[in-house]
């Protein structure tokens, strides 16, 4: 019998290809050809899959924000205490944190984001929509532990959740573009993250900081 094709495996595969090409050439000069060759498929295979270069990139972006979902995960999972739940100052700093550069899997999804970002305000062939949804969603989940904060007496009353998730969002990506451009360190990003989660959760206790 003919081997059976995972499809979502042989995507990954090709989107994991244009991740690690675009790190070392630049997100702008990564065309298809170099993909195939980096995923060591044909040109023909990418195509399939991938129909148009703007198709391919997207691809990229949203395999590298299913990425970073599942190592946030993976370290609001180490967050916990006794093996209960994680408390929502731990999820706030285990999100917020990931988005910094410390690390080359980081560092990549900081610097292709950012030039994908760039790419996209003049070309409109590259959409940006779906990134901008995996975006909310993050700081959806930003918004409901704030909330869950603020129900039990851990936040102070008078902040807006909402608002609150929002400027968290902005303030972590824009630190993680200044330790990428070398305008801050990350003792200084983390510092600041800090600094806004012991203002958010005056009264609650810190399990995650200094690990950027």
């Amino acid at each position: 019998m003919p081997r059976r094709v995972d499809h979502d495996e042989r995507r990954r595969q090709i989107a994991d290809a244009l991740v690690r090409t675009a790190a070392r050439r630049g997100l702008h000069a990564t065309g298809m050809r170099e993909v195939a060759a980096e995923a060591g498929v044909s040109l023909r295979l990418v195509q399939y899959y991938f129909g148009t270069k703007e198709e391919l990139l997207l691809g990229g972006m949203q395999y590298l924000a299913v990425q970073f979902g599942e190592r946030a995960m993976a370290r609001i999972r180490q967050s916990r205490q006794g093996g209960g739940p994680a408390i929502p100052r731990d999820v706030l700093s285990a999100i917020l944190t990931q988005a910094l550069p410390a690390d080359d899997e980081r560092r990549t999804f900081t610097l292709l984001s950012t030039a994908y970002l760039a790419l996209s305000l003049t070309d409109p062939a590259l959409a940006i929509s779906p990134l901008v949804r995996n975006s909310n969603a993050v700081s959806d989940v930003l918004a409901a532990q704030l909330r869950a904060a603020q129900a039990d007496g851990d936040m102070p009353a008078d902040l807006n959740p909402d608002l609150e998730a929002v400027s968290l969002m902005t303030m972590s990506a824009g630190l993680g573009t200044s330790v990428l451009a070398g305008h801050s360190s990350l003792e200084q990003a983390q510092a600041v993250i800090d600094y806004h989660l012991r203002r958010l959760f005056p009264h609650v206790g810190q399990h995650d900081s200094g690990r950027p």
